[in-house]
């Protein structure tokens, strides 16, 4: 049994293949190892902190009837292998032609009688007609068998496939990923031609981290470019670029005090923090170089312009503050989405407003251009 949100579950498995959180996916040709595998990875997963929820491959069997051709009975009585196998296909039913009713079409099908079919001897009995017209038992030109086996069969890039699927609970799905795999690689032996796999949310997350690492440095050299082109200075441009890593201090601060792991909204939310750390900071730099165009000294400018900016930049920052509180603290079901971002936003916050309003008006006199004042 596994316990899940209906919606949650069905995107999981049309994002990542399977209904779990973190899949194991071993592949191989035999079901019967792969079976054993399963279980043996199935024993390591239930000792690993914060894994509930396993589930494993399905044991259930199922009866089916074998029937293996012996191509040297073939060749001594010179039946084809086709003839018996459509002989055997009556068993379930071999469509022999079609019936027109007007428009419709109905299939006439041949069926040997269900007293037939469940029936080994019956089966065995089966007449097949030889090139001479003699008729020969099917129990002579195969092996016939009743005998159980796998009630699935599940398929991956051609290949059988068993998966075993755990949710985990109270820790991040990257930590209980490394753990559980140096685990299974140290006490499950792999087979020639087995491929263990992790799949699930755990495949998302890799995959998202991996596109992360390209947005986020497009998104902060686009932030560089449109500050440079605005301001027309690449030493006001470092100036304010500043605050990114000091919003990104915040953030990872508030993450680690709230216990929370770094995870792609967390990612999203350093992006959103940004932008609004470097606006503040465009905000304070745009007045004082507008006093510095009026004549007014650097230090002094920036005095100014730190007591002036001071509401527009506090306002910005608790209306964005305030506004990801109830997100900070929810915990309604997809709060594990809505907590991280709103955490990474509220830290960061916090020390790119201190850096804004505080230090960049102490070392502003360090990246002043020399200003030309305006006559007036």
């Amino acid at each position: 049994f596994g316990f899940s949100q209906p919606i949650e579950m069905r995107v999981t498995e049309l994002v990542a293949g399977v209904k779990s959180d973190v899949a194991v996916l071993i592949a191989g040709p035999d079901l019967d190892v792969l079976r054993v595998k399963a279980a043996e990875v199935e024993k390591i997963l239930s000792r690993i902190k914060g894994a509930t929820d396993l589930k494993s491959p399905s044991a259930g069997r199922l009866p089916m009837l074998r029937i293996s051709v012996r191509r040297d009975q073939l060749a001594r009585y010179g039946i084809k292998a086709a003839d018996v196998l459509d002989a055997v296909g009556a068993l379930g039913g071999t469509t022999v032609g079609l019936v027109f009713e007007g428009q419709a079409r109905h299939p006439i099908q041949v069926r040997l009688p269900e007293s037939w079919r469940n029936d080994p001897e019956r089966i065995k009995s089966i007449r097949i007609v030889d090139p001479s017209g003699r008729p020969i038992v099917l129990s002579d030109l195969a092996d016939v068998a009743f005998e159980e086996g796998p009630s699935e069969i599940e398929r991956e890039n051609v290949q059988r496939r068993a998966v075993v699927g755990v949710n985990v609970r109270g820790r991040d799905i990257a930590g209980f990923v490394a753990e559980a795999q140096a685990v299974i690689d140290r006490e499950v032996e792999r087979p020639p031609g087995y491929i263990f796999r992790w799949g699930g949310q755990f495949e998302h997350l890799q995959t998202a981290t991996h596109r992360l690492l390209i947005v986020v440095p497009v998104a902060l050299m686009l932030i560089f470019l449109l500050l440079y082109s605005s301001l027309g200075s690449m030493r006001l441009a470092s100036l304010i670029y500043l605050a990114v890593p000091t919003a990104a201090t915040g953030g990872i601060f508030a993450l680690a005090a709230r216990g929370l792991p770094f995870s792609i909204s967390a990612g999203v939310g350093f992006i959103a923090l940004f932008g609004v750390a470097v606006l503040n900071g465009l905000v304070w730099v745009s007045a004082v170089e507008h006093l510095r165009l009026e004549g007014v000294e650097p230090h002094e400018a920036a005095r100014e312009a730190a007591q002036v900016r001071l509401r527009p930049i506090l306002m910005t920052a608790l209306v964005a503050g305030f506004g990801f509180i109830p997100m900070a603290l929810s915990t309604t079901p997809g709060a594990e989405i809505q907590r991280p971002l709103a955490t990474v936003v509220i830290g960061g916050l916090i020390t790119s407003t201190i850096l804004t309003a505080l230090v960049l008006p102490a070392i502003y006199p360090w990246f002043a251009d020399k200003v030309q004042p305006v006559e007036k």
